[in-house]
């Protein structure tokens, strides 16, 4: 049961994003506006995160769950069954640390993409129109780089914890 969960979490964003991927480009040959494609992919991308992350936590819970039908344990093999959880445990919360840093880095990226989608635009303008602003413009470039800068100490942090 616990690799249907694992190709679930492979299959299902993969087929996602190849469909959303597919009706974008769709929609642009009929002369449609992109803009509103973007947003359902979007919409569909974070959809598919959660999903993923949905998938890898029933993976990691189903692999933890003890067998109710199993005989009853000796005092030295419930000692190495508590040692199997313990690694199951460890393993399962190294994993999810994973998932969290590269969810964190991941967000902060396409955050960080967007500020500066919207910011660097606007300073070449205004440079263009006052060489005396470049600094000033600069200085919100920059702060929409930060963002991604965050995500990536912020990721560093939890897999330092893991």
């Amino acid at each position: 049961m616990n690799s249907i969960f694992y190709a679930l979490a492979i299959i299902v964003p993969a087929a996602g994003l190849a469909l959303s991927a597919f009706f974008t480009f769709k929609k642009r040959m009929e002369g449609r506006s992109v803009r509103k494609a973007m947003r359902v992919n979007l919409a569909a991308f974070l959809v598919l995160i959660v999903m993923v992350s949905v998938f890898a936590f029933c993976a990691s819970a189903e692999s933890g769950v003890p067998d109710v039908a199993a005989a009853p344990d000796t005092s030295e093999t419930a000692a190495a069954s508590d040692n199997a959880q313990d690694e199951e445990t460890k393993s399962s919360a190294n994993g999810l640390g994973l998932l969290a840093a590269g969810l964190v880095t991941g967000l902060a990226g396409i955050g960080g993409g967007i500020a500066v989608a919207a910011g660097a635009p606007a300073a070449i303008a205004a440079t263009s129109e006052d060489p005396k602003s470049f600094g000033k413009s600069l200085i919100f470039v920059a702060l929409g780089e930060s963002i991604a800068l965050y995500g990536v100490v912020i990721s560093i942090l939890i897999l330092n914890k893991v």
